[in-house]
């Protein structure tokens, strides 16, 4: 079995279990024949009412909010605290536009979850996934994102808030500033979870997209991610992810189908 990427060589799955689909071109169709792996929830609570936790600071909830704190309070712009807390909103921020409706909810016994929330997609029509977001806001080349992250990943599914801790239409996305290695990879698709992974830069780009086939028989198949490039010379200037359904381009708003 096999993924495409775009403009690189056919990158083939070295184990027996389902590909990772990598989402930076046109995804396959979904194989009805997949097992699912529900982990013990029925079909119908993925459509029960959320419940969020309370705010950890009631004085920001975004990114305007929260660079207003900072200079109300005075705080290091160059302190660990304000740059991942930062990049935990410029995520929450790039995500919505793909159609993610996310709230930052980290703290000391988050259990690794930086936000909590729901993506509205087309192959879900009926209910929005649920989302669980793990933030490494670190750029340096000395911090490695690796297979132990994806291990920490599924972890956040037991620590979880009640609601999205099992069950179809449930995911845990991991986005950090660097593009996913093969040891990543191959992690997301041997897990038995359902997860993915994206590159978003601190200020806000998205780069990279792609999720394991847990994640597609959950709820995300005959979706895809793409690459669009906006008129003008400077292509890169104009680069962005888009989604795609059934192999088409459309746009998502912040909360698609509401």
């Amino acid at each position: 079995m096999r993924s495409i990427i775009s403009h690189r060589p056919i990158w083939r799955q070295r184990f027996s279990t389902p590909p990772i689909i990598n989402t930076v071109s046109y995804k396959r169709p979904f194989n009805h024949h997949h097992h699912h792996h529900h982990h013990g929830r029925p079909f119908s609570d993925s459509t029960r009412p959320l419940v969020y936790p309370d705010a950890i600071n009631s004085e920001h909830s975004d990114l305007a909010s929260y660079a207003a704190y900072a200079a109300r309070t005075g705080l290091d712009l160059k302190s660990k605290t304000y740059v991942g807390t930062q990049y935990e909103y410029t995520v929450a921020d790039s995500l919505s536009t793909l159609g993610f409706d996310l709230k930052r909810v980290g703290g000391r016994s988050d259990c690794g979850i930086d936000l909590l929330g729901t993506w509205h997609v087309p192959s879900s029509p009926d209910y929005p996934l649920r989302v669980l977001v793990q933030c490494k806001a670190s750029a340096s080349h000395s911090t490695k994102i690796g297979p132990h992250h994806i291990r920490e990943l599924e972890g956040t599914f037991a620590g979880a808030p009640p609601g999205w801790r099992s069950g179809p239409g449930l995911l845990a996305l991991l986005v950090s500033q660097r593009p996913a290695t093969q040891g990543v990879r191959d992690a997301m698709a041997t897990s038995s979870w359902p997860m993915g992974y994206a590159l978003c830069s601190q200020d806000g780009g998205l780069e990279q997209m792609l999720w394991n086939s847990r994640a597609e028989e959950g709820g995300l198949e005959s979706m895809g991610v793409a690459v669009r490039f906006s008129n003008g010379a400077a292509k890169e200037a104009g680069k962005r992810l888009t989604l795609t359904w059934k192999g088409k381009p459309y746009l998502a708003g912040p909360v698609f189908g509401r």
